[in-house]
């Protein structure tokens, strides 16, 4: 079965035992709220199989007995080096049992129905990243095992409601609607998560880490979905419309903006091209291509409008390591950028300036698994292979890397309007 595009709505339900689920609740200095999460979570209509708390170096680690329940509860810890809350979770993923993983914080009470209705389509296809729907309580008054609905109710962020109608439960998901996922109610299946490499321990300090995998999974074809049923109560106001939110240097909104900007390369949260070590297009030209014939292509691409992008040359010229040192790779490309450019580029022949650039937008712009690059003379001078697409075939979702997303393969003149 291939899904094209987002399109979550067409997987058939579910049939046969459902997957086991483990839960990872990530805590710090909270031990009073960390108590209802539990209670809560020992009480669900669909009991996971393990709960691990994930502590982030409290001072006193929680006690993973309090309260008792069926449910086998363990705290696994880490050194207080900041807040680590990527460290900690993958730390929690790593010890919990289960197929499928769900992340929670240790101030948000998940609903009776909650782990059902959020693993419900995770179940029927694994490939399935699903968030939760936060709502927010004034919990202070409330007891381990209280209805965390009947406490005073709390606004909802305006932003994420608005986002969920827009995009119809994220069904109608565009490239940048990874951003309406939170990690404070996740989940993935573990063969996902491992497969995206968890959570980037790059992210220290509050925020972006769940943005951060929200984007790789969407740019390595899994399905986002929200679960409006899978209601969890966060204890107090959303943290984003605090003042301290937007606060200096190592913290805060305005941190979490610059770590996302180095770290995922989408045009809509980078203001400019940049050089750095994540580029949104990695580009290759042929093994056997040589001397001048090859300087011609990579300056060429090099000389594209579309800036962010990132050359590997065949390797073996010392002459051509001193030309473009600095500017282009002679090693294998690394996991991590494979997983977080938005494509790759297999250059054959040298490329029209706004090649590139015209090629990203068919195939971002109508979801696409390939474009061809063509000269007038019908040649191919370039190929342009989608991540998403990739992704989707690395994990056995597809027959090939290019046949989905709209059965997606397009030719492209470059040169031509």
């Amino acid at each position: 079965m291939s899904v094209p595009g987002n399109r979550w709505d067409l997987l058939a339900p579910h049939t046969g035992p459902p997957p086991s689920v483990g839960v990872v609740v990530c805590h710090y200095r909270q031990p009073a709220q960390l108590a209802r999460t539990v209670a809560a979570l020992q009480a669900q209509t669909r009991p996971p199989v393990s709960v691990v708390v994930a502590d982030d170096g409290s001072p006193e680690p929680p006690d993973p007995a309090a309260p008792a329940g069926p449910v086998p509860v363990r705290v696994v810890t880490q050194d207080d080096r900041g807040f680590r809350a990527a460290a900690a979770r993958n730390r929690g993923a790593a010890q919990v049992e289960g197929d499928v993983l769900v992340f929670l914080d240790a101030d948000t009470v998940p609903g009776p129905g909650f782990v059902a209705a959020l693993t419900a389509r995770i179940a029927a296809w694994p490939d399935v990243l699903a968030v939760g729907r936060r709502r927010h309580a004034d919990l202070s008054g409330a007891a381990p095992g209280d209805d965390p609905a009947a406490a005073p109710q709390l606004p909802d962020p305006a932003w994420l409601a608005d986002g969920y109608r827009r995009t119809r439960d994220l069904l109608d998901a565009s490239g940048t609607d990874w951003q309406l996922v939170i990690s404070a109610v996740l989940a993935l299946h573990r063969s996902l998560f491992d497969d995206l490499g968890g959570f980037d321990e790059r992210y220290v300090g509050y925020g972006g880490e769940d943005w951060d995998l929200a984007y790789r999974a969407w740019n390595n074809g899994a399905l986002l979905v929200h679960e409006p049923a899978a209601v969890a109560w966060h204890d107090g106001p959303d943290w984003g419309g605090r003042p301290e939110a937007h606060d200096a240097v190592g913290g805060g909104k305005d941190g979490e903006r610059i770590r996302i900007a180095a770290l995922v390369p989408d045009p809509g949260v980078r203001g400019a091209p940049l050089p750095g070590a994540v580029p949104d297009v990695l580009a290759s030209v042929d093994a056997d291509t040589h001397g001048w014939e090859l300087v011609e292509i990579v300056d060429a691409v090099l000389n594209q409008t579309h800036r962010d992008v990132r050359v590997r040359l065949p390797g073996g010229d010392p002459r051509l390591d001193e030309l473009y040192r600095g500017v282009a790779d002679t090693g294998p490309w690394s996991r991590d950028r494979l997983r977080r450019a938005r494509a790759r580029l297999h250059v054959h022949a040298p490329l029209p300036p706004d090649a590139l650039a015209r090629a990203m937008a068919l195939l971002t712009g109508h979801d696409l698994g390939r474009v061809e690059i063509a000269g007038a003379d019908g040649r191919t001078l370039a190929a342009l292979v989608s991540t998403r697409a990739a992704g989707r075939a690395r994990r056995g979702r597809v027959d090939d890397a290019v046949a989905q997303h709209r059965e997606g393969v397009a030719t492209l003149l470059a040169g031509m309007p």
